[in-house]
C-alpha cells in the first residue's frame, strides 16, 4: 500500500471558507502525534470532541487559523454514519472546506505498538488487542473510504510522519522554522528549552562604565561599547555563520521552533547586545525571528531604557 494518498486534486480552501481538518484513524496509528504536527503547522487542533459538539463550534466566530479535530471511537457518541453525516453537512456548506486526513496501520504493526505500550485497546478491554484492532478497522472503513489524504503509518518513524504531514498540510512552508532569540543572566540560572546557549561573560563589560550602567544592550551606546571588544566580531561572526549553517539542517529535521540564548553576568548589557544583533541579522536572512530578554523583562522592559536619554547626553 502506497504510504501516502491524495484523493483530491487540490486541498486548498476555497477564499474565506473556514478550513477543516477531520483526523481520524484507528487506535495506536499516529492521531495524537498528527494533531500536534498540525498544531505547530499553526492550526488551532482540538482532540476528542464529542462529534454533537463539532457543529456548535464551528457555528461561533469564524476564526483566522485553520482547524485540526482529533476523532476516533473514543469520542462519545462516535460512529461511523455520524462522523460521514458531519463530513456531509460541512461539504454542502460553502462556509467551510473540510478535509479528512485518514491515518491508517497495518493491524500486526497496530498490535506489536500496543504490545510495546502495554496498553489495552479501546474496543476491547478485556480481549488481546487482535480483536480490537480488527473490530475498529471494520467500522472505520466507510471513513477510509472518504480519506481525502490517506496516510499509511506502518512503517512510518513520527519524524517521517511530520515530513509528510507537512507536505499536506503545512500553512506557511517558507515560514515553518521560527527562531528565538533571548539573553539571560547566569545568576538566575539557564533559560529553560534553549536548545543553543552562548557564554558573553568574556566581552568588555558597559556595567564598570557608569554612563552605561543604567542602559541595556537595546542601546546604541551599549552596543557600540561591547562591539569594539577586539573579540566581539569574530565571536559574533562565528556563531551568527554557525546558527545559518544548522537552521536549515533542523529545518530539514522537521522542527518547527530553535531557540538561542546569550547570557552574561547580569543579563542587562552584553547579552541583550549579543541578542538584538543576532535577532537582526537571522532577520535580515529572511529567517523568522522573535526576541526575548528574561531579565529586562523582571525589571520591566522600559526601565533600564528611560536613563538613555540623560545618559546619552554625558557621553
Amino acid at each position: 500500500m502506497d504510504q501516502v494518498r491524495a484523493e483530491t486534486a487540490d486541498l486548498a480552501p476555497g477564499d474565506g471558507a473556514q478550513r477543516v481538518v477531520l483526523i481520524t484513524g484507528p487506535s495506536g496509528a499516529g492521531r495524537s502525534t498528527a494533531i500536534n504536527v498540525l498544531e505547530d503547522l499553526g492550526f488551532e487542533a482540538i482532540d476528542n470532541l464529542p462529534l454533537s459538539l463539532v457543529p456548535r463550534l464551528l457555528d461561533g466566530p469564524a476564526r483566522p487559523v485553520p482547524l485540526a479535530l482529533g476523532l476516533d471511537v473514543r469520542n462519545r457518541d462516535f460512529s461511523a454514519a455520524n462522523l460521514i453525516e458531519l463530513i456531509d453537512r460541512l461539504t454542502r456548506n460553502p462556509d467551510y472546506a473540510p478535509e479528512v486526513l485518514y491515518l491508517d496501520c497495518s493491524p500486526d504493526t497496530l498490535v506489536r505498538r500496543y504490545s510495546e505500550t502495554r496498553r489495552r485497546h479501546p474496543l476491547a478491554p478485556t480481549d488481546a488487542p487482535m480483536a480490537g484492532v480488527l473490530t475498529e478497522i471494520d467500522l472505520l472503513a466507510p471513513i477510509r473510504a472518504r480519506a481525502d489524504v490517506l496516510v499509511d503509518t506502518s512503517d512510518l518513524s513520527p519524524h517521517d510522519l511530520k515530513a509528510e504531514l507537512a507536505r499536506w498540510f503545512d500553512t506557511a512552508p517558507e515560514r515553518r522554522l521560527t527562531v528565538s532569540v533571548q539573553s539571560f543572566s547566569y545568576k538566575r540560572g539557564l533559560p529553560r528549552g534553549v536548545d543553543m546557549v552562548f557564554d558573553c561573560r568574556f566581552l568588555a563589560n558597559p556595567h564598570w562604565e557608569p554612563d552605561l550602567r543604567p542602559l541595556d544592550g537595546r542601546s546604541v551606546a551599549v552596543q557600540d561599547y561591547v562591539g569594539a571588544d577586539p573579540r566581539y566580531e569574530e565571536f559574533f561572526a562565528r556563531v551568527r555563520d554557525l546558527t545559518l549553517f544548522l537552521l536549515p539542517a533542523h529545518l530539514d529535521e522537521g522542527k518547527s521552533h530553535l531557540s538561542i540564548a546569550f547570557g552574561c553576568t547580569g543579563g542587562q548589557h552584553r547579552s541583550v547586545t549579543l541578542a538584538e544583533k543576532m535577532a537582526d541579522s537571522l532577520a535580515e536572512a529572511g529567517w523568522q525571528v522573535s526576541r526575548r530578554h528574561r531579565e529586562l523583562e523582571r525589571r520591566g522592559a522600559e526601565k533600564p531604557q528611560a536613563a538613555e536619554s540623560g545618559a546619552a547626553d554625558r557621553l
